[in-house]
This record gives C-alpha cells, sequence and structure tokens, in this order.
C-alpha cells in the first residue's frame, strides 16, 4: 500500500492531466520535495507501467540499458542501445517511469527523439531540472504550503507531519501548547516533506520540546540517525553502502544477526522513514538518506563488514561447482544484488579472487537459463576490476567470450579469448595447455557459428592435440567438430565422432551427448531416414528437459519441429541468445511458408537476414537466405528469386556448405524448367552429384518441386572433392545471365534493391518503421536496416529527404 499523498492533490490532477493529453511530462522540484512519492501514486493509476530508479545509473546508456532491461528488450549485434529502445517502446500502451536523472549528459536529446519516432507510450520523469526539449511539459512541484503567522495552524504541513510522529510511535502533540515551536519548526523546513518526516521522527522520539530545526535535509537525517541504537545506527550505513534494494536474508548477512533480529532493525528503520519497503518487501533508502549514511560509515569498517555480508550472502546462494548450474537456480531472482557483490569484491584487491569465484559459479546457471547478455555484463565487471587468479580468471574470460559472441556478435568475443589466453601464459604445466585447449574450443565454435568452417575445424584439431586428458575438453571439442562434419556433409566422420561422445557420459558432460544426438538426428534427416531422425530428436529433448538443460531442448525441438512438424515448446523467441534465437525463427519461418502464409514467413525470412548479418551467424544467413527464395518462388517472382538462389550458391560455397548448395542448384534448376532454357540439366546434375557420395536425398519444397539430375549431365570442373568451386558458381551464374530487367540509368531510386525501393515509397506515404513493417511483415529493425542502407546510398539523412525525393521522382 502507498504511503498517503498528503497534500498534493493539486499536483496530483495537473500531472495526470497533462499526461492524458501529452507524451512527457517531467515533475521537478527541490530534492526532498515528495517527487517520487507523487510519481508513485500517478503510476498507480495506469496500466501498465515501467518504473526504472534512475539515481542507481550515473551515464546516460547505463540508463537506456536498464529501460531495455525493464521492457524486456535487447540489443541486436550491430545495433544501437538507443534505436533498440525506440523499438521496445513504439506501439506500446506503456508509462515508463524514469525517477531521479538529474545531470545525464544528452538524455534530453534521447528522450525527444524517442518520443518523436516512438508512437504509443508515455514518459513521466522526476528531476531537479528540466531538459527544456520540444515535447517536454513540465509541473513543478513546490514545497508544501506553511501557515502563516495570521492563520491557524493547520494545513498540509502540519497534517503530514502528525501522521508521521503516529507512524513513528510517538504521542499526541498538543497543538495550543506548542503552537510557537512547531511553527518554528514547520518554516525551517521549508514544506519540503522529507525534511517534515525526519522531524517528525524526532518528535515521536523525544518529544517536541526537544526539537530544533535544521537547516538541511541531510542536518535532519543527521539528527534522526543520532536516535537511533548502535545496531539501528550500523545497519543504517551498511545499507546505504550497498546502495541497492536487500531482502531480509541480506540484510541478515550485511549486519552479521539472525533474521529475527533483521526483521526488527528494518522496521525500525522504516518507522523513522529512514529506509522505503518496496512493493517485493525488500528495503530501500533515497539518494539524500544513502548519502549520510555513505557519509557517516566513512569513519567506521563498516565498509570491510558490509561487504563480507554480502559476500557472505552470495557465496551461499550460488552454487559451488564452476560447470553446473540450472536454469531455475533461486540466486537467478537477485542477480542485480549478486552483480553488486562482485563489482564491490572485484573494487577491493585483496576480495578481488572472491569476485571473480563468484561470477565464475554463476555463469553455469546463466548459460542454462540462455540469459547470455547478464552473464557478460557479470564477467566484464570483474574483468574491468584488473587481473584475478589465473585459473579463474582465464575460465571467466573465456566464458566471457562466449556470452559476447552471443549478445554482441560472433567475432565480438575473440577479444576476451586473448584474455583468455594471457591468464592461461601464467600458469605452469599442464594447466597451462588445458587451459589453452579449452579456449581454442570456442574459438572453433566461433568460427563454426560465422560459418568458417576451415578454421573452426583447424581450432578444433589443435584443441585436441592440446588438451591432452582433460576428457571434458575433448568430448566438448569433438561435439564441436561433428557440428562442423555435419554442416560440411562429411556424414561418416560425424557418425564416428557420434560414437565417441555419446557413450556413457559423466553427469556433467550429459548436455554435450545430447548435443551430439540432436547432430545425429539432422544427418538421419538429410539422409532421408525420417523415422529415425524424428526418434533422435525427441530423446534429446525429453532428456535435456529432465536435466534442465533448456539451449539443449529447445535446439532439439526444432529439429524435431522440421523432421516431424507438429506444435514445438512454448518459448518467448526474442528473450534466446541470437545463435539459438534465429535457429527456432528459421524454423516458424519454414513451418509458416508450409502453411501458405507466404508473406509472413518471407518477412520472418527477411529480418533473420538482416539479424544473421550482423550478428555474423554465417550458417543462419544462408538458410534464411534460402528461404527467402523458395517464398519469392511461391510468390510467382522467379527473377527476384533467382537472385536469392544465385546468393545462397555463392554463399554456401564460401561457407563450405555442399548441401544448401545443392538446395539453391534445385531451385535455380525449378526456374530453368518452367523457362524452358538449357540450364536445367548441367545445374540439376550438379545438385545430384553433391548429394550422391553423402547419400543425402533432394526433396520438394514450398514453390519448389525437386526433380533429380543426372550425374552425368555435371560439367567438369563444377565439383571438386565432393566440394562445388567458384568456378561452378561462376558458371551457373553465366547460364542465368540476362534475366534481370535492366534499371532505368536515370532515375536516382536505380541503385535500390526491391524491398528498400518498396520501404522508400511507404516512407513518402508518411508511414512509421512500425506500419511499415507491418505491411511488408517483416519487423520494425528489418526496416530500420533498410533505411540505413538507403540513406547511405542516396547520400540522404533523414526521412524527410526521401520522401521529398519519391515525391519529386514520382
Amino acid at each position: 500500500m502507498l504511503t498517503p499523498c498528503v497534500g498534493r492533490d493539486d499536483v496530483l490532477d495537473r500531472l495526470r492531466l497533462l499526461l492524458s493529453s501529452n507524451r512527457w511530462v517531467t515533475l521537478t522540484g527541490a530534492p526532498g520535495c515528495g517527487k517520487t512519492l507523487v510519481a508513485r501514486h500517478t503510476a498507480s493509476a495506469a496500466t501498465p507501467v515501467v518504473w526504472v530508479a534512475g539515481h542507481h545509473h550515473a551515464t546516460t546508456e547505463s540508463l537506456v540499458t536498464a529501460c531495455l532491461d525493464a521492457l524486456d528488450a535487447e540489443v541486436a549485434p550491430g545495433d544501437s542501445p538507443t534505436m533498440a529502445l525506440k523499438r521496445a517502446l513504439d506501439g506500446r500502451d506503456t508509462l515508463l517511469v524514469l525517477d531521479g536523472v538529474d545531470a545525464l549528459e544528452g538524455l534530453g536529446e534521447i528522450l525527444n527523439d524517442l518520443v518523436e519516432d516512438a508512437d504509443g507510450w508515455r514518459l513521466l520523469c522526476t528531476a531537479t531540472t528540466v531538459a527544456g526539449r520540444p515535447h517536454e511539459r513540465v509541473v513543478r512541484m513546490p514545497p508544501l504550503p506553511l501557515p502563516s503567522p495570521r492563520q491557524p495552524l493547520e494545513g498540509p504541513a502540519l497534517e503530514l507531519l502528525l501522521a508521521r510522529v503516529a507512524a513513528a510511535g510517538g504521542h499526541s502533540v498538543d497543538l495550543e501548547q506548542h503552537d510557537a515551536l512547531l511553527r518554528r519548526l514547520l518554516g525551517a523546513s521549508g514544506g519540503l516533506p522529507s525534511l517534515i518526516e525526519q522531524l517528525a521522527v524526532q518528535i515521536a522520539l523525544i518529544g517536541v520540546s526537544d526539537v530544533s530545526p535544521a537547516a538541511s535535509l541531510a542536518e535532519a537525517v543527521r539528527r534522526s540517525y543520532d536516535l537511533l541504537d548502535a545496531e539501528q545506527q550500523q545497519c543504517f550505513r551498511r545499507l546505504a553502502l550497498i546502495g541497492r534494494p536487500v531482502g531480509l536474508d541480506v540484510l541478515a548477512d550485511v549486519c552479521g544477526v539472525g533474521r529475527p533480529q533483521a526483521v526488527q532493525l528494518a522496521a525500525a528503520l522504516a518507522r523513522r522513514s529512514l529506509v522505503e519497503v518496496g512493493p517485493d518487501g525488500r528495503f530501500d533508502m533515497l539518494p539524500p538518506m544513502r548519502e549520510v549514511g555513505c557519509a557517516l560509515a566513512e569513519a567506521t569498517d563498516d565498509a570491510q563488514q558490509s561487504l563480507t555480508g554480502l559476500l557472505t550472502w552470495a557465496d551461499r546462494v550460488i552454487p559451488q561447482d564452476v560447470n553446473a548450474g540450472s536454469a531455475d537456480a533461486p540466486f537467478l531472482s537477485q542477480l542485480a544484488l549478486v552483480a553488486t557483490a562482485v563489482r564491490q569484491a572485484c573494487a577491493v584487491e585483496a576480495t578481488r579472487p572472491r569476485g571473480y569465484a563468484l561470477a565464475n559459479r554463476a555463469f553455469p546457471s546463466l548459460s542454462a537459463a540462455m540469459r547470455a547478455r547478464e552473464a557478460l555484463d557479470l564477467m566484464d565487471a570483474a574483468l574491468a576490476s584488473g587481473d584475478g587468479p589465473p585459473i579463474i580468471g582465464s575460465q571467466l574470460a573465456r566464458r566471457a567470450g562466449i556470452c559476447a559472441s552471443e549478445v554482441r556478435g560472433t567475432y565480438e568475443g575473440l577479444r576476451l579469448l586473448d584474455r583468455s589466453e594471457e591468464h592461461a601464459r601464467a600458469l605452469g604445466e599442464p594447466m597451462r595447455d588445458v587451459e589453452l585447449a579449452r579456449t581454442a574450443a570456442i574459438r572453433a565454435e566461433m568460427h563454426l557459428d560465422a560459418g568458417d568452417l576451415v578454421s573452426a575445424r583447424a581450432d578444433a584439431k589443435r584443441t585436441l592435440a592440446l588438451g591432452g586428458d582433460d576428457p571434458y575438453v575433448i568430448r566438448q571439442v569433438r561435439r564441436t567438430l561433428m557440428d562442423v562434419c555435419v554442416s560440411a556433409g562429411d556424414f561418416g566422420e560425424a557418425e564416428q565422432l557420434a560414437a565417441l561422445i555419446v557413450d556413457s557420459p559423466p553427469p556433467d558432460e550429459v548436455w554435450i551427448a545430447l548435443s551430439a544426438r540432436t547432430l545425429q538426428a539432422k544427418v538421419a534427416w538429410e539422409q532421408g531416414r525420417l523415422v529415425e531422425a524424428a526418434s533422435l530428436a525427441l530423446f534429446a529433448r525429453a532428456q535435456a528437459q529432465e536435466i534442465r538443460e533448456d539451449r539443449i531442448a529447445l535446439l532439439a525441438d526444432t529439429v524435431h519441429r522440421m523432421v516431424a512438424g507438429g506444435p514445438g515448446l512454448s518459448v518467448d523467441a526474442e528473450t534466446l541468445p541470437w545463435a539459438v534465437r534465429l535457429t527456432v525463427q528459421l524454423q516458424d519461418a519454414r513451418e509458416l511458408l508450409a502453411m501458405g502464409d507466404i508473406s509472413r514467413a518471407a518477412g520472418r525470412a527477411a529480418d533473420i537476414v538482416v539479424l544473421a548479418d550482423s550478428s555474423k551467424l554465417g550458417r543462419d544467413a544462408v538458410e534464411a537466405r534460402l528461404l527467402v527464395a523458395d517464398a519469392l518462388m511461391s510468390l510467382g517472382e522467379p527473377v527476384q528469386a533467382q537472385a536469392s538462389y544465385l546468393s545462397v550458391l555463392r554463399r554456401a560455397v564460401e561457407v563450405t556448405m555442399p548441401l544448401r548448395a545443392a538446395d539453391a542448384l534445385d531451385g535455380l534448376a525449378a526456374i530453368a524448367a518452367e523457362s524452358g532454357t538449357t540450364a536445367y540439366r548441367p545445374v540439376a546434375g550438379a545438385a545430384a552429384a553433391l548429394r550422391v557420395s553423402r547419400r543425402a536425398v533432394g526433396r520438394d519444397r514450398p514453390g519448389v518441386v525437386y526433380a533429380a539430375g543426372a550425374l552425368r549431365d555435371c560439367p567438369a570442373g563444377w565439383l571438386e572433392r565432393g566440394q562445388f568451386t567458384a568456378d561452378g558458381v561462376a558458371a551457373v551464374a553465366a547460364l542465368f545471365a540476362g534475366r534481370e530487367p535492366a534499371e532505368s540509368s536515370s532515375s536516382p531510386l536505380r541503385v535500390l534493391t526491391k524491398a528498400e525501393r518498396g520501404v522508400a515509397e511507404l516512407v513518402a506515404e508518411g508511414l512509421t518503421s512500425r506500419q511499415i513493417a507491418e505491411q511488408l511483415f517483416v519487423s520494425p529493425r528489418t526496416v530500420d536496416a533498410h533505411l540505413s542502407h538507403i540513406f547511405r546510398k542516396l547520400e540522404i539523412a533523414s526521412r524527410a529527404k526521401l520522401a521529398a525525393l519519391m515525391v519529386e521522382i514520382a
């Protein structure tokens, strides 16, 4: 239940009225005037509400990230946080409250642009200053009115004082007896509610006659602090030092007391208005209180003791095993406080090893829950503080590299892998080689995701050479090597590796064996053994669910959907790491195309192309482009499909995915057969030649009827050692040359692709990115990507200029 908002009815009415007709309202006033409370009352009448505490953030970038977190949104690789926030807010019927956002450089411009570019949402800021931007409307919140000498002793300031005296356990105040003193105390408060509350606490404890006026809120807080007993004072100081909302368990550890005593301490501080109790039951402090508490702690050992208590709590709640974790680990609900413990520990050289160890132990659970960005933030904080113990530092940097590749783009983790190797080289043998082997294994995974199968294989072989007798590393890199083989169509080698991986794995390596089972299901599907493929995928999914390996379960489920159809696991794809998300979304798009929802399928596939390219997920980019081409065939656009198939062919050859090259050749053969050209025979023959040595099968796809070619029709030089050659790509492109309509050389729009031209035309009609996305069945992110390309190609910088250009050409 919210604390009553005494004497602020007029402010609440004005604020609600302005928010009903304006997108951005700032509530401003002096520190301590009660802006946060008024904002909470205002927000209580709005649905839904997203609340972000601005005073926890020192930079605009940090605040933007906090907003994305609160909105359950994230930044795509190659994207900017501000652009991601715009997309997260656009069309969203919500009130975003930024509480306490003073002196953040550049925030006003960002907020103004967000209001301008993203529709639907509204913004309420509380601050002691205003941004002065065009879209901002301001409500100034004055202090509470005070009774003048000629007026009766009454009004909202006195009501607040008396209410807080009663709440703090004080006796009734005799207004007639203490009239002059109460007027003097209220006058000295300046009508600031926070100062009045502290005066009330002091009156409740020592009586009206012994309270003297305070010149500032800080002074009033110090006087209230002086009235606490020693244990309550210590609790106040240590809460201030933590700087985050905490629950009773944390409070007990930080104060070195039992939980029952922690309840009593927290209740005492809450009665004295020195802490706030949040809706979730945790305790927090307003910035003025925290500043006083931190200042008071400077002459004590509270900083060390509060850190010790915080680390004791974190050590208890985070699993001890550095390789075992669960997606439902209880500490994940308090991850912000775990991050605080890690940062504070790593800031002190003596406790940095504990901070490193906590971050390292938290990783498995975060990974199992697929919370890669939060894991990266946690580990980055530790690594940025300086070097930790070499063995933990090597593992932590490597794991941070894994997360960076998932969050920021495939190769964004290489810098952290270099850091891991630096730590490893500080170790003696044999641990040095083992750690270097583990890092090489992750490099192989990155190359694999990027589609550089040659480099992936090389790093996997290097891992096997360095790994020695470490069974975990050997089994893990064999799984990576198996994945390389499956992508490259080397099914015989893949099955040999599978036999080494799936045989009786120890408990912490079961996930590796299940991943290998999923790859076996892919091989069976490629070779037409559909019942076996479905059975393997179903087994891997069930076993992964049993041990709460959500990532493996989801990937196995995706393969099962591809093989057998039917509904899959219920999951919000937008919350998944990119490598997993795109795999799931690709299958979603395939199913849309199979159901005949062609436009949505094409839009979804186009989204994946943009995301795969920006994430440097090369294999997914090939699959997505193939799906775009199939959708174009289904739409009756063979000329556009031809260009897409040729693009798929080039990329599939570059990343050594011969069976996807064969799929592209199937599409081109279908186009040639439909048009009656002589290109059908050699192209279909090449597709057959790519499959035959792998015992792979071709199959009908939506828009593409499969017709097997003859091996004898594959021209010499198109294949070499079972791979399609660059000469073959050039020859196929030459066969289909001249089929694309010529662009008018006089039009400035000739440099735009068909998709970019469509976006430009809708911009000229005045549509927003979200509205364009809805019409084209793509995401706003894809529309923004197209606009970026259009602006660069046409050398313009705004939607207005693009719209003017389109009108001029029309």
